[in-house]
C-alpha cells in the first residue's frame, strides 16, 4: 500500500454488517475484465422496463453496461446522448474522485492532513479546533462546521468569498464527528486541489480523469476568487457518466493506465458515516446501500441524477432526470427508485445467469 494511505482513515462505523463485509470483498474493485458478451435482457422484462420509464415525466435518461459493454441506452423527453446533464450533488464524486488522483500524485499528502497546511491564509488566526479539520472530515462530511446547504445555501453562494464563509461558519459538532451534509465541504476540496495542483480543478479534472477515460468535461460555475464550483453545477454527458462508474467497476484502470488507485477506490467505499435523513451510508464522495439484495455504491444527485455500481453483476446503471424544482420531485426519485430496484436490477440478475443457475 503507498504510504499516503497507510493508516490514513478512521475506522468504518460498524452497522450493516452482511452490506458492509460484501463491499469491502474483492468484488467491490475488481480488476479490469476482458471482453465478455453483455448479458441480453429478457425481452419482455426489457419492454416492461422501457415502457414504465417512459411514463416518467422527468426522467431523461437511462443507460446500463454490463462488463464494460454498453447494453441499454434510452432517451426520454426530449434528451438525446448529446445532452448535458446537470450532475448537481453527484459532482461530489467527481470531487472526491479527483483528491484521490491528486493524493495518488502526491499532490496531497493524505486525508489526514489538516486543511490549515492547504488553506492557511484564510484559516489564519482561527479557532484550533477549525484548525484541525482534515481532508477527510471534507471528504466525509464531518468538518463540524454549519451547513451552507439547504436554508443557507443563497446566503453563501451570494457571498464575495465562498472559501472564506464556509471557513466562518459556527462549529455545530468536533471535527469528525456526525454527519452534516454540506456542499460547502466540497467547494473547499475544489479550492484545497486548486492550491495543491497549481492547476484549476476544471484543468486538473480535464487532464487526469477525463482525458484518460475519452470523455468531456465542460466548465461550470466559478466562484469570485476563480475556484470551480466544488459538489454543484458539473454537467457531463449520460455516457461519460456511465464511464466515471465504469472506471471504478475496473478498479481505477483503463487500457492499462491506473487512472485513479485501488487503494483510493477501497477507502472511497468504506463506510464513514451515515446520513440522519436518507439512513444511507456514505464513505469518501460515495453512497452506499443494497440494491434489490446487491451491495451497490453510487453517486446521487438533486432531482435525480444517478450512477450506480453493482460489483457482483459486473454492471453500472446511469439514470439522469429533470433538475429543476418542482413538486413532483419527489415522487419521481421514488418512481426512478422503484423502477431501478424491482425491475431493472433483477432483470439485470436474471440475464447474467447462465442456463443450468435459471433451472435451479
Amino acid at each position: 500500500m503507498r504510504a499516503g494511505f497507510r493508516c490514513a482513515y478512521r475506522r468504518p462505523i460498524g452497522v450493516l454488517a452482511v452490506l458492509l463485509l460484501a463491499l469491502a470483498s474483492a468484488p467491490a474493485v475488481p480488476a479490469a475484465l476482458g471482453p465478455a458478451a453483455p448479458a441480453v435482457l429478457d425481452p419482455a422484462q426489457r419492454a416492461a422496463i422501457v415502457e414504465r420509464a417512459s411514463t416518467l415525466p422527468r426522467l431523461r435518461s437511462l443507460l446500463v453496461s454490463v462488463g464494460g459493454e454498453l447494453v441499454e441506452e434510452h432517451y426520454f423527453n426530449g434528451a438525446t446522448a448529446r445532452s448535458q446533464a446537470n450532475l448537481k450533488s453527484a459532482s461530489k464524486t467527481l470531487i472526491a474522485i479527483l483528491v484521490g488522483i491528486a493524493i495518488d500524485r502526491g499532490h496531497l499528502a493524505g486525508v489526514h492532513q489538516p486543511i490549515t497546511e492547504l488553506l492557511p491564509d484564510e484559516l489564519d488566526g482561527a479557532d484550533p479546533v477549525k484548525r484541525s479539520i482534515t481532508v477527510e472530515d471534507l471528504l466525509t462530511m464531518r468538518s463540524g462546521l454549519e451547513t451552507t446547504s439547504n436554508r443557507n445555501y443563497g446566503r453563501w453562494v451570494q457571498s464575495r468569498n465562498w472559501v472564506r464563509h464556509v471557513l466562518s461558519r459556527p462549529l455545530v459538532d468536533r471535527p469528525g464527528g456526525r454527519m452534516i451534509y454540506s456542499t460547502g465541504s466540497t467547494h473547499l476540496l475544489s479550492a484545497i486541489l486548486t492550491r495543491a495542483t497549481g492547476l484549476s480543478t476544471l484543468e486538473f479534472g480535464r487532464r487526469r480523469l477525463a482525458q484518460p477515460l475519452g470523455i468531456t468535461l465542460p466548465a461550470w460555475l466559478q466562484d469570485l476568487q476563480g475556484i470551480y464550483f466544488g459538489g454543484n453545477e458539473m454537467t457531463l454527458t449520460p455516457r461519460a457518466m456511465l464511464a466515471i462508474g465504469d472506471l471504478y467497476r475496473r478498479g481505477g484502470a483503463i487500457d492499462g493506465r491506473q487512472v485513479v488507485s485501488q487503494e483510493w477506490i477501497r477507502e472511497s467505499l468504506t463506510p464513514r458515516t451515515v446520513s440522519r435523513y436518507s439512513r444511507r451510508h456514505y464513505g469518501y464522495g460515495w453512497w452506499i446501500r443494497g440494491l434489490a439484495g446487491h451491495p451497490a455504491y453510487y453517486a446521487w444527485g438533486y432531482g435525480g441524477q444517478f450512477i450506480f455500481v453493482i460489483p457482483d453483476l459486473d454492471s453500472v446503471i446511469v439514470a439522469t432526470s429533470s433538475p429543476n424544482p418542482g413538486g413532483d420531485r419527489r415522487r419521481h426519485r421514488r418512481d426512478l427508485d422503484v423502477l431501478i430496484e424491482r425491475h431493472l436490477v433483477p432483470a439485470l440478475r436474471k440475464a447474467s445467469r447462465t442456463p443450468a443457475q435459471l433451472e435451479d
